[in-house]
């Protein structure tokens, strides 16, 4: 058999290597074959089983044949000869051998004819001459065995590898050689034991790994192969397959099993009658891969015999880089700086891409790129994540806990496994690895199978693309998905759109592209340099694009431009921020899932996680995200779609050359507000625009930082909130003022109380106007029903109102005659835009202890009284004036939850306690508008609650009249009132005579009836008197003070 294999493989090296070198070498070939114009594919002859050992000895015996002896004159062969090859080649001893050859596949040769051949072959071998044919390349080798024939193969084949990959440019083999070198491999590609060198170098590899492998048809070839990398294989062995892998690459047929599986669909897919191009490039690996996986593409039937030979070479392609002639010429500066040691199980590849996907533009040489790129269009890993060996053993784990339900080798576990990047499921070492190949994916959009199969015929149509196998130099990567997304979104109106199913498909690589700025090749050529000034040290996911998008108006114009359109694109589907959707998760299956469902997103659904920002499913990353969209979409109106789409042409018409959207809103919302204030007959904003407009402004009164001309020329001031305007700037206090004064005028621009009091809106006041919603939500604030919190936040709009009467819309109209006939000397003090901190408001309510005020305005003030008596916080100068005095003296009260007047009631007790003359004013000041009826003292109301009931039921409140009732009960020795209310009533009364002795006069009337009052009245008028009597004695004895004058000058 040693001896048939011999014969077999040198063949072809015997004659037409003689042929090459014998110029060389001095040498000549005595029966060197004609040349071969149209050389055939030679397979191998294997005799008979039963006449192998009898051949063999009869080829070891027989003397060698005379140079002028012909095949053709045999009996043996002359019948076949005859049948089979043209007359042409009968004279010819090679070319009558290559004839049979490649009809033996097909047609049975007689057994006589088969042994004469094998016969010829073997004796071929023992020809001396064939040594000098490799002399000058395997000098060495030579030298060492002289006899060996396998070893001159093996260097010949290793020589023919170096210099495909230029490692040997000092003995070119001549292209007649380098076929001959492949056919001998082709020869041997049935049975590894045709092969001495790699039988003897994987003999003992053999028995470790493939012992149960029947020898033939290359399966032992196949076995060896898939064992490569292990780590109990042979260095030697490895070598050796490594080289015949590398024949491979060069020429399929030197795999008998793929060239068998793969014959019939050659032909049918017309992969071998290219004549433009030269037979080596034909036969290359990488071509077949190319022609068959196109035909797959377009749909063609390929047998499954041959797609799972295909598949074993493309994953044999992506396990060892040094397959690829092209990656070990192009990339070797690479593999040997960064990538040494990376030799196995396609590490090396993957240590390529990574330098290729990396922040340095100049990481890798763009020779390289390329080759890379083509070397992953011929394996086609997105076709089958199985194929790329590192990626498949780093994403195991992942694939059977989060994409188990879809079967193995499924197109889409790849497309699962990017849904599941950057999640909790999701390893460190799958992270790289998949990023690492989704780069070079991305670049080329025939490598996404499916995104292939439901667009190529609107890539062919919209953007003028080739076959699958067939490349466009011009055309950049990423260009064809670029115009496949830009026609995805286009209405019917613009015409020329994507398929339904295309569609799809475009919004799933969009989604999976958002997750790493890498992955998109027209952001990342264009924003390189933006993203190395800008966004350095953002490296989380995400993180990078957010980046940009907050620098957008540095950025330089191609970057912002593509920025600016994927923020566009987001605004309409927002799903493509994958990220974004995975935190807001929860709130969009509570609240969102309607739109959510939808194929088409108009927009819908981030306004429904604006809408619910605030829920309890809502998680930080979520919220979070909402609001950078929200303020992304304030540096553009293009980046709200939906608004985009309702006020596109109003903006066009009344706004022009305005871009940020909070510029156009204020616009668009002044055109509104002078057509309404002016009667216009017609509104010049459209009712879809100003429809969207109120969503727009109600979304903007959410978040301060939604307001950039509020936000950001004090962005340094933190502190600029509602509650903290002493702390704030003139000019920022002047804005918060004014953005007060439009919410409590419409109270659903106030986000807070909208968000916060929503059930209770809708408990009490779902038939009051929406002007009207804080009113309501007040008169019904201590209802047993409401909400805690809403209550609060009724409370603080209460105390915010309380401040300014201009914050208080309904006050302001009721007393619009009272304020200024009353209070004018304040309005003079005032500012235009900053709080009168409640000066007005107590005017008001001494005027109504007067009984002065309309009855409209004395109705206001009585709610405002009956409130701020519950709680003193609602009493801005209260607040203001006694803020020292009741952390002092009332400390435990003003700490309770809930204020029922407690606080107030302590300062009254505590009145002779009290040193600052500013509070015991205020506290005057409440005690005398007591009097004017019990509901504004709470305390002795509550205590005189039954009293009132018994003896005063039939007294209408208002104006003191229920007062004077129990205070003449309580002189009314008859009639007999609770204690507490007893007690209480009793205090009061001293407390309104101590006031009315401390009190200030504000008239001379007050003044008359303080002395009339005073217990030393006496001596008061006396000394009055006493002073008129002096001053008249003081006339008379000192005379006139003026000149006397003659009565001629008084008269003139």
């Amino acid at each position: 058999m040693a001896a048939y294999s011999r014969a077999q493989l040198l063949l072809l090296l015997s004659s037409v290597c003689l042929c090459g070198f014998g110029s060389v070498h001095g040498l000549k070939a005595a029966s060197g074959p004609a040349e071969l114009h149209n050389p055939l594919v030679l397979r191998p002859a294997d005799p008979p089983a039963k006449d192998a050992p009898a051949a063999a000895a009869a080829g070891a015996s027989q003397p060698r044949r005379a140079t002028g002896w012909k095949l053709s004159e045999e009996e043996a062969c002359r019948e076949d000869l005859t049948r089979l090859c043209p007359k042409h080649t009968w004279t010819n001893n090679l070319a009558v051998l290559e004839c049979l050859q490649d009809r033996k596949e097909e047609i049975d040769i007689a057994p006589d004819c088969n042994h004469l051949l094998w016969n010829y072959k073997l004796n071929l071998t023992t020809d001396p001459k064939f040594e000098s044919v490799a002399m000058e390349i395997c000098k060495s080798t030579i030298t060492e065995d002289i006899h060996s024939q396998g070893e001159v193969i093996a260097c010949l084949e290793k020589a023919l590898v170096r210099e495909v990959e230029q490692q040997d440019r000092a003995h070119p083999i001549k292209e007649e050689c380098q076929k001959a070198i492949l056919r001998v491999a082709e020869l041997s590609s049935d049975d590894f034991h045709l092969d001495r060198h790699l039988y003897f170098s994987c003999r003992d590899d053999r028995e470790r790994f493939c012992q149960n492998i029947q020898a033939g048809e290359g399966k032992v070839y196949k076995c060896l192969f898939n064992h490569k990398f292990e780590e109990a294989m042979s260095e030697k062995c490895r070598d050796a397959l490594t080289t015949r892998q590398k024949l491979i690459s060069q020429d399929y047929r030197v795999s008998y099993s793929l060239a068998k599986a793969c014959k019939l669909d050659l032909r049918k897919q017309r992969c071998s009658l290219d004549t433009s191009l030269p037979r080596a490039r034909e036969a290359r690996l990488s071509y077949l891969l190319l022609c068959l996986e196109a035909a797959v593409h377009r749909g063609h039937p390929v047998s499954g015999e041959c797609q799972g030979e295909m598949l074993d070479y493309r994953r044999m392609l992506m396990e060892d880089f040094s397959l690829s002639p092209e990656i070990v010429l192009h990339c070797r500066t690479e593999i040997e700086a960064q990538c040494s040691g990376l030799h196995r199980k396609g590490r090396t590849l993957h240590c390529l891409m990574r330098i290729g996907r990396s922040d340095r533009s100049n990481a890798i040489d763009s020779v390289c790129q390329n080759a890379l790129q083509t070397l992953i269009q011929s394996a086609d890993p997105g076709g089958d994540y199985r194929i790329d060996r590192a990626l498949n053993e780093a994403c195991e784990s992942v694939i059977q806990t989060a994409c188990k339900h879809i079967r193995n080798g499924d197109p889409m576990i790849l497309s699962c496994l990017m849904e599941h990047l950057y999640t909790e499921k999701m390893v460190e070492d799958c992270e790289h690895r998949l990023l690492e190949l989704q780069y070079f994916i991305s670049r080329d959009w025939k490598l996404d199978p499916i995104l292939y199969k439901k667009c190529q015929a609107d890539a062919a149509r919209l953007c003028h693309t080739h076959g699958w196998n067939e490349t466009n130099e011009v055309m950049p990567p990423g260009a064809v998905f670029s115009c496949l997304y830009r026609h995805a979104y286009r209405t019917e109106e613009q015409g020329r759109r994507l398929s339904r199913d295309c569609k799809v498909e475009v919004q799933r690589i969009l989604h999976q592209r958002a997750l790493d700025v890498k992955l998109d090749p027209e952001l990342q050529k264009r924003c390189m340099t933006d993203l190395g000034k800008w966004c350095s040290e953002k490296t989380d996911a995400g993180q990078e694009l957010e980046c940009l998008q907050d620098h957008l108006e540095d950025l330089v114009s191609g970057c912002k431009d593509v920025v600016g359109n994927l923020t566009e694109l987001e605004s309409e589907d927002i799903q493509i921020d994958a990220l974004l959707i995975r935190a807001c998760e929860p709130v969009i299956q509570a609240h969102c899932h309607d739109v959510a469902d939808n194929q088409i997103d108009t927009g819908d659904l981030m306004e429904c996680l604006v809408q619910n920002k605030h829920q309890k499913e809502m998680n930080d990353k979520c919220a979070v995200g909402v609001t950078h969209f929200q303020l992304i979409q304030m540096k553009d109106f293009r980046f709200s779609y939906k608004f985009k789409m309702a006020c596109k042409e109003d903006v066009l018409r009344l706004c022009p050359n305005i871009k940020k959207k909070v510029d156009v809103v204020i616009c668009l919302s002044t055109t509104v507000r002078n057509d309404t204030l002016q009667e216009a007959r017609e509104q010049r904003v459209s009712l879809k625009c100003r429809k969207q407009l109120r969503v727009e402004e109600l979304e903007m009164s959410e978040d301060i930082r939604l307001e950039p001309e509020l936000y950001e020329p004090w962005n340094a001031e933190c502190c600029c909130l509602k509650e903290q305007k002493k702390q704030l700037s003139q000019r920022c206090h002047q804005r918060i003022f004014r953005l007060q004064e439009v919410e409590m005028s419409d109270p659903e621009l106030d986000y807070q109380l909208m968000r916060v009091c929503k059930q209770m809106i809708k408990r009490f006041c779902t038939e009051a106007d929406a002007r009207n919603v804080l009113q309501c939500l007040k008169q019904n604030k201590n209802s047993e029903l409401m909400d805690p919190k809403c209550k609060q936040m009724i409370t603080k709009r209460q105390i915010t109102q309380n401040t300014d009467y201009r914050l208080n819309p309904v006050l302001r109209k009721a007393c619009r005659a009272d304020i200024p006939k009353f209070c004018q000397s304040i309005l003079n003090k005032a500012s235009e835009d900053g709080e009168l901190e409640g000066q007005v408001i107590a005017c008001l309510k001494l005027k109504y202890a007067d009984q002065r005020l309309s009855s409209d305005c004395e109705d206001q003030i009585r709610v405002i009284l009956q409130e701020s008596a519950l709680d003193y916080r609602l009493d801005r100068q209260l607040q203001m004036h006694c803020s020292e005095e009741i952390s002092r003296l009332c400390a435990e009260e003003a700490a309770a939850q809930e204020q029922t007047g407690q606080v107030e009631e302590c300062l009254k007790v505590n009145l002779l306690k009290i040193r600052q003359e500013a509070c015991k004013k205020e506290v005057l000041n409440m005690l005398k508008e007591s009097k004017a009826d019990i509901f504004v003292d709470p305390v002795l109301h509550t205590a005189c609650a039954l009293d009132l009931k018994h003896h005063c039921a039939a007294i209408t409140p208002g104006r003191g009249r229920q007062m004077s009732c129990l205070m003449e009960a309580l002189q009314d020795k008859r009639v007999r009132l609770q204690p507490e209310c007893k007690k209480r009533l009793q205090d009061r009364i001293d407390m309104w005579s101590y006031a009315a002795k401390v009190a200030p006069a504000e008239g001379f009337s007050d003044l008359a009836v303080q002395v009339m009052t005073s217990p030393s009245k006496n001596y008061i008028l006396f000394m009055i008197a006493l002073s008129v009597c002096v001053l008249f004695l003081v006339g008379l004895l000192c005379g006139r003070i003026t000149k006397r004058v003659t009565r001629e000058l008084k008269d003139r």
